[in-house]
Protein backbone atom coordinates (compact mmCIF):
# COMPACT_ATOMS: atom_id res chain seq x y z
CA UNK A 1 0.00 0.00 0.00
CA UNK A 2 0.96 3.64 -0.82
CA UNK A 3 0.13 6.03 2.15
CA UNK A 4 -0.13 9.28 0.95
CA UNK A 5 0.01 12.16 3.50
CA UNK A 6 -0.92 15.22 1.85
CA UNK A 7 -0.57 18.75 3.12
CA UNK A 8 -2.76 21.53 2.09
CA UNK A 9 -5.09 24.64 3.20
CA UNK A 10 -7.18 22.70 0.50
CA UNK A 11 -8.20 19.50 1.11
CA UNK A 12 -11.82 19.51 -0.29
CA UNK A 13 -10.16 19.86 -3.52
CA UNK A 14 -9.00 16.33 -3.95
CA UNK A 15 -12.38 15.09 -2.92
CA UNK A 16 -13.62 14.39 -6.33
CA UNK A 17 -9.80 13.05 -7.34
CA UNK A 18 -10.09 10.14 -5.02
CA UNK A 19 -13.77 9.42 -5.88
CA UNK A 20 -13.61 9.10 -9.67
CA UNK A 21 -11.82 6.28 -12.55
CA UNK A 22 -8.13 4.68 -11.51
CA UNK A 23 -7.99 6.86 -8.51
CA UNK A 24 -11.00 5.31 -7.01
CA UNK A 25 -10.38 1.91 -8.33
CA UNK A 26 -6.68 2.36 -6.13
CA UNK A 27 -8.24 3.65 -2.76
CA UNK A 28 -11.16 1.52 -3.15
CA UNK A 29 -8.69 -1.48 -3.40
CA UNK A 30 -6.53 -0.69 -0.50
CA UNK A 31 -3.47 -0.32 -2.53
CA UNK A 32 -3.06 3.55 -1.59
CA UNK A 33 -4.75 5.50 1.26
CA UNK A 34 -4.36 9.45 2.20
CA UNK A 35 -4.77 11.39 4.73
CA UNK A 36 -4.69 15.32 5.05
CA UNK A 37 -3.25 17.69 6.66
CA UNK A 38 -4.41 21.52 7.00
CA UNK A 39 -1.55 23.73 8.45
CA UNK A 40 -4.49 25.94 9.97
CA UNK A 41 -5.26 22.96 12.17
CA UNK A 42 -1.43 23.58 13.67
CA UNK A 43 -1.69 27.63 14.38
CA UNK A 44 -2.23 28.93 17.56
CA UNK A 45 -3.38 32.94 16.96
CA UNK A 46 -7.13 33.04 16.79
CA UNK A 47 -7.20 33.65 12.92
CA UNK A 48 -5.50 30.22 11.71
CA UNK A 49 -2.95 32.70 10.37
CA UNK A 50 -0.72 30.69 7.96
CA UNK A 51 1.17 33.40 5.73
CA UNK A 52 3.00 36.57 6.10
CA UNK A 53 4.80 39.31 4.31
CA UNK A 54 7.95 38.23 2.99
CA UNK A 55 10.99 40.33 4.55
CA UNK A 56 12.85 42.04 2.20
CA UNK A 57 9.35 43.44 0.93
CA UNK A 58 8.24 42.55 -2.29
CA UNK A 59 4.07 41.56 -3.48
CA UNK A 60 2.70 38.56 -1.90
CA UNK A 61 2.68 36.39 0.74
CA UNK A 62 4.83 33.56 2.33
CA UNK A 63 3.75 30.43 3.95
CA UNK A 64 4.32 30.54 7.79
CA UNK A 65 7.35 27.48 8.43
CA UNK A 66 5.76 27.15 11.92
CA UNK A 67 2.57 25.40 10.80
CA UNK A 68 3.82 23.60 8.29
CA UNK A 69 6.39 22.06 10.16
CA UNK A 70 4.15 20.99 13.06
CA UNK A 71 2.13 19.32 9.86
CA UNK A 72 4.63 17.55 8.35
CA UNK A 73 5.89 16.10 12.00
CA UNK A 74 2.33 14.83 12.80
CA UNK A 75 2.36 12.97 9.19
CA UNK A 76 5.59 11.34 9.94
CA UNK A 77 4.80 10.15 12.84
CA UNK A 78 1.65 8.82 11.39
CA UNK A 79 3.99 7.23 8.70
CA UNK A 80 6.02 5.73 11.44
CA UNK A 81 3.45 4.51 13.77
CA UNK A 82 2.13 2.34 10.19
CA UNK A 83 6.15 1.08 9.55
CA UNK A 84 7.29 3.54 6.88
CA UNK A 85 10.07 4.95 8.64
CA UNK A 86 11.94 7.19 5.82
CA UNK A 87 9.19 8.84 4.23
CA UNK A 88 10.00 11.43 1.60
CA UNK A 89 8.58 14.90 1.86
CA UNK A 90 7.94 16.31 -1.76
CA UNK A 91 7.07 19.79 -2.51
CA UNK A 92 5.21 20.96 -5.34
CA UNK A 93 7.27 23.75 -6.62
CA UNK A 94 8.36 25.86 -9.90
CA UNK A 95 11.86 25.45 -8.22
CA UNK A 96 11.95 21.75 -8.42
CA UNK A 97 12.95 19.47 -10.94
CA UNK A 98 10.82 18.53 -13.83
CA UNK A 99 8.55 15.34 -12.59
CA UNK A 100 9.56 12.79 -15.21
CA UNK A 101 8.11 9.09 -15.82
CA UNK A 102 11.15 7.87 -13.33
CA UNK A 103 9.96 10.27 -10.80
CA UNK A 104 6.51 8.79 -10.71
CA UNK A 105 7.49 5.23 -11.05
CA UNK A 106 9.58 5.83 -7.74
CA UNK A 107 6.76 7.12 -6.09
CA UNK A 108 5.01 4.54 -7.24
CA UNK A 109 6.94 2.09 -5.26
CA UNK A 110 7.18 3.97 -2.46
CA UNK A 111 5.81 2.43 1.38
CA UNK A 112 4.72 6.36 1.85
CA UNK A 113 5.00 9.87 0.83
CA UNK A 114 4.38 13.19 2.11
CA UNK A 115 3.07 15.92 0.09
CA UNK A 116 3.22 19.11 0.45
CA UNK A 117 1.02 21.64 -1.28
CA UNK A 118 1.96 25.59 -1.60
CA UNK A 119 0.79 28.45 -1.62
CA UNK A 120 0.71 32.10 -1.62
CA UNK A 121 4.43 33.02 -3.26
CA UNK A 122 5.50 30.26 -1.77
CA UNK A 123 7.42 28.63 1.90
CA UNK A 124 9.56 29.55 4.08
CA UNK A 125 12.96 28.48 2.46
CA UNK A 126 13.99 27.74 5.93
CA UNK A 127 11.23 24.71 6.01
CA UNK A 128 12.41 23.76 2.74
CA UNK A 129 15.96 23.12 3.78
CA UNK A 130 15.21 21.07 6.58
CA UNK A 131 12.17 19.20 6.08
CA UNK A 132 11.92 18.84 2.41
CA UNK A 133 13.42 15.44 1.01
CA UNK A 134 12.67 16.46 -2.75
CA UNK A 135 11.10 19.13 -4.86
CA UNK A 136 9.02 18.51 -8.29
CA UNK A 137 7.75 20.78 -10.98
CA UNK A 138 5.17 19.76 -13.23
CA UNK A 139 5.82 22.50 -15.97
CA UNK A 140 6.88 25.85 -16.98
CA UNK A 141 4.35 27.87 -15.48
CA UNK A 142 2.79 28.48 -12.28
CA UNK A 143 -0.10 27.96 -10.91
CA UNK A 144 -2.33 29.11 -7.96
CA UNK A 145 -1.08 26.57 -5.62
CA UNK A 146 0.38 22.77 -5.07
CA UNK A 147 -2.92 21.57 -4.79
CA UNK A 148 -3.04 20.73 -8.97
CA UNK A 149 0.23 19.50 -9.77
CA UNK A 150 0.17 17.00 -6.69
CA UNK A 151 -3.03 15.56 -8.15
CA UNK A 152 -1.02 15.10 -11.91
CA UNK A 153 1.80 13.48 -9.93
CA UNK A 154 0.02 11.32 -8.39
CA UNK A 155 -2.51 10.28 -10.26
CA UNK A 156 0.50 9.00 -12.48
CA UNK A 157 1.87 7.25 -9.80
CA UNK A 158 -1.42 5.57 -8.30
CA UNK A 159 -1.76 3.72 -12.08
CA UNK A 160 1.47 2.57 -11.88
CA UNK A 161 1.12 0.23 -8.85
CA UNK A 162 0.55 -3.00 -9.34
CA UNK A 163 -3.42 -4.20 -9.66
CA UNK A 164 -4.62 -0.58 -9.86
CA UNK A 165 -4.96 -0.74 -13.68
CA UNK A 166 -7.17 -4.11 -14.59
CA UNK A 167 -3.90 -4.50 -17.14
CA UNK A 168 -0.16 -3.58 -16.74
CA UNK A 169 -0.08 -3.74 -20.87
CA UNK A 170 -1.97 -0.13 -20.18
CA UNK A 171 0.57 1.53 -18.78
CA UNK A 172 3.35 -0.70 -20.74
CA UNK A 173 2.83 1.09 -23.91
CA UNK A 174 2.20 4.61 -22.27
CA UNK A 175 4.07 7.88 -23.39
CA UNK A 176 7.17 7.81 -21.77
CA UNK A 177 7.47 4.15 -20.55
CA UNK A 178 10.14 3.26 -23.02
CA UNK A 179 11.33 6.68 -23.38
CA UNK A 180 9.57 7.26 -26.54
CA UNK A 181 5.98 8.57 -27.23
CA UNK A 182 2.62 6.55 -27.77
CA UNK A 183 1.78 5.08 -31.24
CA UNK A 184 -1.07 6.63 -32.71
CA UNK A 185 -4.73 5.03 -32.07
CA UNK A 186 -7.73 4.45 -33.71
CA UNK A 187 -11.38 2.96 -33.41
CA UNK A 188 -14.48 3.07 -34.95
CA UNK A 189 -15.58 3.60 -37.41
CA UNK A 190 -13.21 2.28 -39.87
CA UNK A 191 -13.56 6.14 -42.14
CA UNK A 192 -13.93 8.64 -40.24
CA UNK A 193 -14.71 12.17 -42.74
CA UNK A 194 -12.86 10.24 -45.36
CA UNK A 195 -9.90 9.18 -44.00
CA UNK A 196 -9.11 5.22 -43.26
CA UNK A 197 -7.85 3.52 -40.69
CA UNK A 198 -3.96 2.60 -41.48
CA UNK A 199 -4.46 -0.81 -43.26
CA UNK A 200 -1.74 -2.68 -41.41
CA UNK A 201 -4.23 -2.47 -38.23
CA UNK A 202 -6.84 -4.17 -40.24
CA UNK A 203 -4.60 -6.77 -41.55
CA UNK A 204 -4.69 -8.91 -38.73
CA UNK A 205 -0.97 -9.63 -38.63
CA UNK A 206 0.39 -8.93 -35.15
CA UNK A 207 4.16 -8.57 -36.25
CA UNK A 208 3.22 -6.21 -38.51
CA UNK A 209 0.84 -4.06 -36.67
CA UNK A 210 3.98 -3.90 -33.59
CA UNK A 211 6.50 -2.93 -36.01
CA UNK A 212 4.10 -0.89 -37.37
CA UNK A 213 3.43 0.88 -33.92
CA UNK A 214 6.89 1.17 -33.27
CA UNK A 215 7.49 2.65 -36.30
CA UNK A 216 4.90 5.29 -35.61
CA UNK A 217 6.57 6.16 -31.93
CA UNK A 218 10.02 6.29 -32.94
CA UNK A 219 8.86 8.75 -36.20
CA UNK A 220 6.33 10.91 -33.77
CA UNK A 221 9.09 11.16 -31.12
CA UNK A 222 11.79 12.00 -33.66
CA UNK A 223 9.50 14.69 -34.58
CA UNK A 224 8.07 16.34 -31.44
CA UNK A 225 10.30 15.52 -28.59
CA UNK A 226 13.70 14.89 -30.06
CA UNK A 227 15.34 15.12 -26.61
CA UNK A 228 13.75 11.97 -25.34
CA UNK A 229 15.47 9.96 -27.60
CA UNK A 230 19.16 12.09 -26.66
CA UNK A 231 18.05 10.99 -23.29
CA UNK A 232 17.65 7.13 -23.65
CA UNK A 233 20.88 7.26 -26.03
Amino acid sequence: MLRLDIITLFPELFTAWMSIGINRRAFDLALAEAVFWNPRDFTSDNYRRVDDRPYGGGPGMVMLPVPLAAAINAAKARQVAHGVLDAPVVYLSAQGKPCTHQTVQNFSQAQGLIVLCGRYEGVDQRLIDRYVTQQVCVGDFVVSGGELPAMMVLDAALRLIPGVLNAEASFQEDSFYDGKLDHPHYTRPEVFEGHAVPSVLLSGNHAHIAAWRAAQAQALTTVVRPDLLSKSG
